[in-house]
């Protein structure tokens, strides 16, 4: 049977040759596409498609940065309340990631 709780006995070298090189990877993948695709749409349609999608990349990057936030957000939240076996807090979590509202938890911690 596998062990569960790798990453908190695990050593550190082990766990970014575990989760650094697989995102080295995708970035790189990444920035093959937008190099490709600048290829492509500048051949194809030619230097007005080039700045179009130079103008619609960082907006792009700043939505993903969002939906990011508000996603591993809600998926720490579930957890915890996953852990804590409170139902209630799942739904409300699911809530507040989607209508980008502040979570209760903040309220009880003084956060917010």
């Amino acid at each position: 049977m596998e062990q569960n709780n790798y990453l908190g006995t695990e050593k550190v070298g082990t766990l970014l040759k575990q989760f650094a090189i697989p995102c080295i990877f995708s970035l790189i993948i990444s920035c093959l596409y937008n190099i490709v695709d600048q290829i492509f749409v500048g051949n194809g349609v030619g230097y007005l498609g080039n700045a179009a999608t130079g103008v619609i990349f960082p907006i792009t990057v700043i939505g993903w940065g969002v939906s990011l936030f508000f996603g591993d957000g809600a998926a720490a939240d579930l957890s915890v309340s996953f852990g804590k076996n409170e139902t209630q807090d799942i739904h409300t979590s699911v809530g507040n990631s989607i209508l980008g509202w502040r979570d209760h938890y903040c309220h009880q911690l003084s956060l917010g």
